[in-house]
């Protein structure tokens, strides 16, 4: 369900996105960059029995050395370099990462338990679960080890040099939800793109974002 919720919630976004034929395009190309990123991490646990840390930093795309042993320490960039992927997506955008501590800093083992969750809104706005619960996640509370997103053509992100792409609205409660997994690391919204700017619903929504599940990995 998480592998077809990432591809779906892009093929709404190709319908409804007003930016044209070329906008189009970006967010298909950003789709396949992430389902790239997000198989390289799936192949790289079944190589190293654990998945990757964040990137060192926005210009330095090694793996973090030390230990990321809190959401916060586990939630920056990709780590391209150790991947051997493309780091940008089609906005010139490196590409996020969150990853479950207990995934990152030790060999996974049955009882590893994912910490990250995944939400979606209806049409009137309402939030609710399509990975996880309000509930702390436990082994069989279906939390995801690991999140990869794009922060899409507008508002966040960081550039190839490092720069931190302000945002530029009060009412993208979703997206600047994403841009902290809600204060700490842990929770990210994925839904239809849209520019509707009120915050009852969720606000403007360009990210693009995609679930490495559990099935995945080793």
């Amino acid at each position: 369900m998480l592998l077809i919720a990432g591809v779906l919630g892009s093929f709404f976004a190709l319908q409804v996105f007003g930016g044209g034929r070329a906008e189009r395009a970006k967010i298909s190309s950003t789709t396949t960059s992430l389902t790239q990123a997000r198989d390289a991490l799936a192949g790289f646990a079944h190589a190293n029995g654990r998945l990757p840390r964040p990137a060192t930093s926005a210009l330095n795309g090694a793996e973090s050395a030390g230990p990321c042993i809190t959401e916060v320490a586990c939630t920056g960039l990709i780590p391209w370099a150790t991947l051997g992927i493309g780091k940008l997506d089609a906005w010139g955008k490196i590409i996020r990462y969150s990853v479950s501590p207990a995934f990152a800093d030790s060999p996974i083992a049955p009882a590893s338990i994912p910490s990250k969750k995944l939400q979606t809104r209806d049409l009137a706005g309402v939030l609710s679960f399509l990975a996880g619960s309000a509930a702390a996640c436990t082994a069989v509370s279906g939390c995801i080890p690991a999140i990869v997103f794009s922060h899409g053509m507008a508002n966040f992100g960081t550039t190839d040099a490092g720069v931190a792409i302000p945002n530029q609205s009060l009412t993208n409660i979703d997206e600047i939800s994403n841009n902290t997994g809600a204060g700490i690391g842990v929770t990210y919204v994925q839904r239809t793109v849209s520019q509707n700017n009120s915050a009852a619903l969720g606000g403007e929504f360009d990210d693009i974002v995609i679930a490495l599940p559990r099935n995945l990995l080793p």
